[in-house]
């Protein structure tokens, strides 16, 4: 009913940037909070952000000055600025969205990952 997609990660140098684009379609009528997790090997999913319908942000202390939560509800998509990667950035980072569907179901949907690695 609802697929997110995630694209945008990749491999970069320690202190690079990148960008990650989350997706929503479907059946949607309207997406509430949405954010982005990410998983390390070993590790458990952990938050790194999240944004509100009113943009309203919140993110991990380990990301905080370093990356910014965007969206545009519009086009149900939302964006994550990664800036001042560090090596123990790499992981899986996994989209997240609350999404009141049009069949009047509020559902946790999620992404497939996408793979972010920061060389040193």
């Amino acid at each position: 009913q609802v697929q997110l997609v995630e694209s945008g990660g990749g491999l970069v140098q320690a202190g690079g940037s990148l960008r990650l684009s989350c997706a929503a379609s479907g059946s949607i009528l309207n997406i509430n909070s949405m954010a982005w997790f990410r998983q390390a090997p070993g590790k458990q999913r952990e938050l790194v952000a999240r944004i509100t319908s009113g943009a309203d942000t919140n993110y991990a202390d380990s990301v905080k000055g370093r990356f910014t939560v965007l969206r545009d509800n519009a086009k149900n998509i939302m964006y994550l600025q990664l800036n001042s990667l560090k090596p123990e950035d790499t992981a899986v980072y996994y989209c997240n969205a609350q999404v009141l569907t049009s069949f009047m179901r509020l559902i946790d949907s999620w992404g497939q990952g996408t793979q972010v690695t920061v060389s040193s």
